[in-house]
């Protein structure tokens, strides 16, 4: 296959960011394209092939006939099913292209059965649960985290989430209907708030590896680690924030509806939808807020390890960088 090296088109990197990842449109194209909720529907033995011909790609060799559209497409399987810094497949439940149907359904029902406790309890657990495989999935994979870790993360979050939603609920029986149904989101942030940083401790605890400019290992920083987690912190709420605020007031007003009155079975499926809707444009937007590769300034970083890095290098190297997570 070394005479078919001709294929790779010249100048052609398939790890090269097809847009610009420094601007907030670029980055939303590509999560638009690796956040796709068809991708969910490839079967495996495609994705397998698609990493087969992007890791040949990267060695020089595609197989014969292979087309600058088929390599990217199979870029964008790849990006959409495998981690980015170990390359295994992650599991379905957890990819980002799993987002929109999986985030639909979860924030549909939430959205629609608000009303009593155990309605709210059953709800807000079982979107923990996805929330939980959702940040172990996207973890730095640079950082193991024990199994008693993700127990205790997964606890804590859904305990946060069921104690905001509960004590919110019982709080908005007297206030205006609209403010009871604005209850799951408040939920859905503070158990965020907790979730992410508890699924990610590890990297908080030991740092995580900073690179410069050309990808260089330059050490293990928590700064760094802290940084990345409360960036898709605020990704994840602003995720959300869209479908589970304007919804709400949406529904309040349909739901004054005569005819909407007689449809109250289509209600939930109604809800379930418009939340897709959010979520398509919501889950690329929110993912591209901020750069995939993020930076920090060597005076930020803990001094013991700006001072190794300056001298080693000087004043050569005035940003680090890291992948924050998703």
């Amino acid at each position: 296959t070394c005479a078919e090296m001709a294929t790779v088109p010249p100048g052609f990197d398939i790890d090269a960011p097809r847009w610009d990842q420094s601007t907030f449109l670029g980055r939303l194209k590509h999560f638009l394209n690796i956040t796709d909720p068809r991708t969910v529907l490839v079967p495996e033995e495609e994705l397998d092939g698609a990493k087969a011909l992007v890791e040949g790609c990267r060695a020089g060799l595609v197989p014969p006939g292979s087309s600058q559209e088929q390599l990217l497409y199979a870029k964008k399987l790849y990006d959409s099913a495998f981690h980015p810094d170990s390359g295994e497949k992650m599991n379905l439940i957890g990819r980002m292209s799993f987002q929109v149907p999986g985030g639909m359904a979860l924030t549909g029902c939430m959205l629609q059965f608000y009303r009593t406790v155990p309605a709210v309890v059953f709800w807000q657990w079982v979107n923990q649960s996805f929330n939980a495989i959702v940040n172990y999935t996207n973890r730095n994979a640079a950082s193991p985290i024990s199994l008693r870790q993700i127990g205790v993360a997964y606890v804590t979050a859904t305990g946060t989430a069921l104690a905001t939603a509960v004590g919110l609920n019982l709080y908005t029986k007297r206030a205006p209907p609209l403010l009871a149904r604005w209850v799951p989101f408040a939920a859905v942030a503070a158990a965020n708030c907790v979730n992410i940083p508890m699924m990610r401790q590890q990297e908080i605890i030991n740092g995580i590896t900073v690179t410069d400019g050309d990808n260089n290992e330059l050490g293990r920083s928590r700064r760094a680690a802290v940084k990345g987690i409360a960036q898709v912190v605020v990704s994840r709420i602003t995720m959300a924030a869209p479908g589970m605020i304007i919804l709400p007031i949406i529904m309040e007003r349909l739901e004054k509806f005569p005819f909407m009155k007689r449809i109250r079975v289509l209600h939930g499926p109604l809800q379930v939808l418009l939340c897709g809707g959010f979520l398509l444009f919501m889950v690329p937007a929110a993912c591209a807020l901020f750069p995939q590769r993020c930076s920090l300034a060597l005076s930020d970083l803990e001094p013991e390890l700006r001072d190794s890095i300056m001298a080693k290098h000087g004043d050569k190297v005035p940003y680090v960088y890291f992948n924050k997570g998703l």
